[in-house]
């Protein structure tokens, strides 16, 4: 490694330190103190940015490098929002501690994705003054309504009217030895279980909404999904998971209503039209074996298309290519998780998904970023920009 390169990965390490240091908890924390260090840093610098929002609230920041020659825009993608830190005293550091420790970055964000937001800042400075030779041009969004799963900050960029629609996105989730060029879809229901409500002590056997409900559980859980013989071709199958039951309060009434989350995984041989038919066909069931006053209701909540890009289409071509330069053996992946590129793919958006820097404790206890590889990561992003820039 030059000192050119130690000194760039020094100020890359520095950066995240600071937004490490501040946390930015989905939903639990105030983002203006991250996104000010943000600011300040681009500020600085020079770099055109101004803030994106979503539905009243700050959702991002966006920074734009446009080129002076014709040609398509390309994006970075990085979350500074953060999982939960779950229970703290189970650590053995402070979450948000930010320090450096054998070659590990600590802390919550800094394997998801708060290294990547520094790194991509300052790939955006590195080109900056070259601009004038780039093709189209490179956006940065620095998302901080990620993990809420409202995806607001991609929503906000997707929708700003002042801002280029880009022709791919790299989305720097970690993991180095993996392009990950793919993911499930999903869809997302809140199914209202309607029943008798009474008193438990009463003389008259009915059945209440939660046993209804318990009911609808097996019935999902034992539903058979097309598709999950693999013979799409998509390396991953169908998923059904009833992930939360809501109903009733004390021991002596039994309440009227009870109701279940259920996420569907999909993929291209079983989409969220099959999803959804399935769910309504288990409903049916239910009312049908156990009838109540009201019928049972699925209000569809969200829904995202799976997607796969090959490797030869981009931006994942180039990708493959910056990794092989850097002597990374690397391969594509189809992740399990939804994530950003689903919503991208939705818009027709083709996306990554994933490459960066080995990490430990994601979304866990011990959050950590391994540093050892961060000049490499460094340079194929970079240079994957500047081979999409360079094409008229």
């Amino acid at each position: 490694m030059s000192s050119s390169e130690g000194d760039r990965a020094a100020s890359v390490i520095e950066l995240a330190q600071e937004l490490v240091r501040r946390p930015s908890r989905a939903g639990i924390d105030d983002y203006g103190p991250v996104l000010e260090v943000l600011e300040d840093w681009l500020g600085v610098r020079g770099l055109p940015h101004r803030r994106l929002h979503h539905q009243g609230e700050s959702a991002g920041l966006l920074v734009e490098i446009p080129g002076g020659r014709p040609g398509r825009w390309w994006a970075l993608d990085a979350c500074v929002d953060t999982a939960p830190c779950g229970d703290e005293s189970a650590w053995s550091f402070p979450p948000d501690s930010g320090d450096v420790v054998s070659g590990w970055l600590r802390g919550r964000g800094s394997a998801d994705s708060k290294l990547a937001a520094a790194m991509f800042c300052h790939i955006a400075a590195d080109l900056a003054p070259r601009a004038a030779e780039l093709h189209g041009g490179l956006a940065v969004l620095l998302d901080v309504d990620e993990h809420t799963g409202t995806f607001g900050g991609a929503r906000a960029y997707l929708a700003d009217e002042h801002a280029a629609r880009p022709e791919g996105v790299m989305i720097g989730y970690p993991g180095l030895d993996e392009i990950v060029v793919g993911g499930r879809g999903l869809w997302r229901a809140v199914i209202a279980v309607p029943g008798p409500a009474g008193h438990s002590g009463s003389s008259r056997t009915q059945v209440g909404a939660v046993s209804r409900a318990a009911h609808l559980v097996r019935l999902l859980d034992a539903a058979h999904l097309p598709g999950a013989d693999g013979a799409s071709g998509f390396p991953l199958g169908p998923k059904l998971t009833v992930t939360a039951f809501h109903g009733g309060a004390g021991f002596s009434t039994t309440p009227d209503l009870c109701e279940l989350n259920v996420d569907v995984r999909t993929v291209p041989g079983f989409d969220a039209r099959e999803a959804e038919a399935l769910i309504r066909k288990a409903v049916a069931e239910l009312d049908a074996d156990m009838p109540s006053p009201r019928p049972t209701d699925v209000t569809p909540v969200a829904s995202w298309p799976p997607f796969r890009l090959t490797e030869d289409e981009q931006p994942a071509a180039a990708l493959f290519e910056a990794t092989e330069a850097q002597g990374l053996r690397v391969h594509a992946k189809v992740a399990g998780p939804s994530n950003i590129g689903n919503l991208l793919a939705g818009e027709g958006i083709p996306a990554t998904a994933g490459f960066g820097v080995p990490y430990e404790g994601l979304h866990g206890t011990d959050e950590r970023a391994h540093l050892a590889a961060l000049p490499q990561v460094f340079a194929a992003y970079r240079q994957a920009v500047l081979s999409l820039l360079s094409q008229p």
